[in-house]
């Protein structure tokens, strides 16, 4: 698999990120820019299971609150979409709001 499109399967489900990641792995020179899209997928991942328990918390707590939940819970789906672009142009720049935080903090 090309670079480019080792960085675009890391945001496609789980599944693809492991798949982007043993390719990765295996190449002779790790890329830094498949390196760098792991991490930020890999902090998208996270920041959606951890905001689906709080959401789910929520829902349980306030039953009226359908509708903005739901659209909370399309976040990391904008999130996601937003980084295959990046990944499509070959960038190295985080994801809006969370990818600051995710960068540098796990090594691929």
């Amino acid at each position: 698999m090309s670079v480019k499109t080792i960085s675009i399967v890391s945001y496609l489900t789980i599944i693809g990120w492991i798949i982007a990641y043993f390719s990765n792995k295996n190449q002779d020179s790790k890329s830094e820019l498949a390196s760098y899209h792991l991490g930020q997928s890999m902090g998208i991942f996270i920041f959606g299971v951890i905001l689906n328990i709080i959401l789910g918390f929520i829902a349980n707590v306030v039953s009226s609150s359908g509708v903005i939940l739901f659209l909370l819970g399309l976040v990391p789906l904008i999130f996601i979409i937003l980084g295959i672009i990046t990944a499509n142009n070959e960038a190295l720049k985080p994801v809006p709001i969370i990818g600051t935080y995710f960068e540098g903090k796990f090594n691929f």
